[in-house]
Order: C-alpha cells, then structure tokens, then sequence
C-alpha cells in the first residue's frame, strides 16, 4: 500500500510505505534536483553538497526540542531551495551555515544557538555569553 501526496511547500513528494517483508510504515520524501552543487570548503576543498549532511546538522540542533518534524523538514527543504535557486553551482560551505542559521533563528532560539555553537566553533562559556548578547541587541533594535 502507497500514500503519496505533496508536503505544504510542495518541494517534494510525501509517501507512506509498507514494508513487503516486515509490514512496517515508513515515510520516504522524493525531490527534484534541480542542479549538482558544489560546496567550497574554508580550506578551499571542493566536496558535493550532501542534503542529508544538511538533515543531521539541523535534526542535531532541534534534538529534545518540541518541534515538528515537518516544520524541520520545510525548514531543510526552504534552505536547500534557496540554494539551489541563487544560481551558483559552487557555494561556499560559509553562505550555507549562514542560511542554516537564519533559518533555525525562525523557527527556534535554542536550536540557533547550539547550530551557532558548532558552526562558529564556541570553545568555551564567553563565545556563548557574546553570542547571546549581540543576538539580543539585534533583538532590541
């Protein structure tokens, strides 16, 4: 038995499935590639943009929170959108830790902070401290 419909945003394809062997229901999400992006590490090393690398930083960052996991996967679906729509083939690994976190600070505090903490690489207690207070200044503006 198969359930297809398109999610909210309508990037990809949404289907239930029942495993033949087991009889277990699963969820697969198809999309449509529009171009192979390249992503330009700070070293300059070149690698191929992985969707699902993208999947694990985000569900790392919103684990334990009480989110939905539709609104997490829109929100990874609206991100490798954005990218794949600015027209670049190659994106520096930079641009997209930015829309990451542009896109978690929509959804949820706590889940931008710890993605912030990994991606600008906090070493101890003052990189939070400073974080935080120029995200509150950006807040009180």
């Amino acid at each position: 038995m198969k359930d297809s419909r398109p999610t909210e945003d309508a990037a990809a394809i949404r289907r239930r499935r029942l495993c033949g062997t087991c009889g277990a229901r699963f969820t697969t999400f198809e999309r449509v590639q529009l171009r192979e992006l390249i992503v330009v590490k700070s070293s300059g090393k070149k690698v191929p943009f992985d969707r699902e690398k993208l999947a694990r930083s985000v569900a790392i960052a919103t684990r334990k929170r009480e989110l939905d996991p539709e609104e997490v996967e829109r929100t990874v679906a609206t991100v490798v959108r954005e990218l794949e729509a600015a027209g670049e083939a190659e994106i520096p690994s930079a641009a997209i830790g930015e829309k990451v976190m542009g896109a978690l600070a929509r959804i949820d505090d706590v889940a931008f902070v710890r993605y912030a903490s990994v991606y600008k690489n906090f070493t101890e207690a003052r990189d939070f401290e400073a974080f935080l207070a120029t995200m509150q200044e950006r807040r009180d503006r």
